[in-house]
C-alpha cells in the first residue's frame, strides 16, 4: 500500500530537498506546498498591488496555482506562467510568510493539496502538513536544524543563484520567519506529538535521506 508522508519544519531546514529525494526513492509524487504559497506571493508582486491583506486575498483567489510534471521534473505554475525559478527571489521570500498566514489563501491551497494527496503515494512538505493538511498521514516527520545551519544553507543556495546576501541578514530573516510561522493564528508551525523529530544540524543530505527512508519503512 502506498503511504502518505508528511514532512514539517521551519524555513531552511531542507524539507524540500529531502522530500524530493525521498519521493524519488519511493516512486512517490513530491508535493512542495511551500512552492505553492511562493507562487501566490509571486502573483501578488507581479500584479503590482500594495501587499495588503485584502489585495493578497483578492489576487490569490483569482490565481490558479498548480504543480505539474514537465518531463521528469515538477514545475510550479501560477495560472499559465512557469514560476519555478521566479519564486525563489528575495522579494518573494520576504512576502511569502504574510501571504501564507491569511485564512482564505490557506483554505484554497489546502484544498488543492488534499486533492493531490487523496490516493496516497505522496511526500508532502510544509509547515502544517501533519497538523492540518494531512492529519491522517502514515508517516509524520518534523525536520529542523539550528538557525546558524539554516542560514548557511540559504546563503549557499542564494549565492549559487547569483544573489549576495549577508549571513547575519539571512539568520535574522529565518529567526523572524520562525516566529511568524509559529505564532500565526491559522495553522501555525507545530510539531504534532506523533511526529518524529529529526534535527539535521551537521548531517549530510544522504544521511538525512537514509533516516527518513528508515522511518518510511
Amino acid at each position: 500500500m502506498k503511504k502518505t508522508v508528511a514532512i514539517d519544519g521551519p524555513a531552511g531546514a531542507g524539507k524540500s530537498t529531502i522530500a524530493k529525494l525521498v519521493a524519488e526513492k519511493l516512486g512517490y509524487i513530491y508535493i512542495d506546498t511551500g512552492a505553492m504559497y511562493r507562487a501566490a506571493a509571486w502573483k501578488v508582486l507581479d500584479a503590482g498591488v500594495e501587499p495588503t491583506d485584502e489585495n493578497i486575498v483578492d489576487v490569490t483567489k483569482k490565481c490558479d496555482v498548480r504543480l505539474r510534471f514537465v518531463g521528469d521534473a515538477v514545475r510550479v505554475f501560477a495560472d499559465d506562467t512557469d514560476v519555478t525559478e521566479s519564486i525563489r527571489t528575495p522579494e518573494v521570500t520576504a512576502l511569502v510568510s504574510k501571504v501564507a498566514q491569511l485564512g482564505p489563501v490557506r483554505a484554497k491551497m489546502v484544498e488543492l493539496q488534499r486533492s493531490m494527496a487523496k490516493d496516497g503515494g505522496v511526500v508532502m512538505d510544509g509547515r502544517d502538513i501533519a497538523s492540518n493538511v494531512l492529519p491522517n498521514a502514515d508517516v509524520k516527520i518534523f525536520l529542523t536544524a539550528s538557525i546558524e545551519e539554516r542560514a548557511l544553507r540559504r546563503w549557499k543556495e542564494m549565492k549559487a543563484k547569483g544573489y549576495e546576501e549577508p549571513m547575519e541578514k539571512l539568520a535574522a530573516e529565518i529567526a523572524a520567519r520562525d516566529k511568524a510561522d509559529s505564532e500565526r493564528e491559522i495553522s501555525p508551525l507545530v510539531r504534532v506529538p506523533e511526529a518524529t523529530l529529526l534535527d539535521t544540524t551537521g548531517m549530510t543530505i544522504d544521511e538525512v535521506v537514509q533516516k527518513v527512508m528508515a522511518l518510511c519503512g
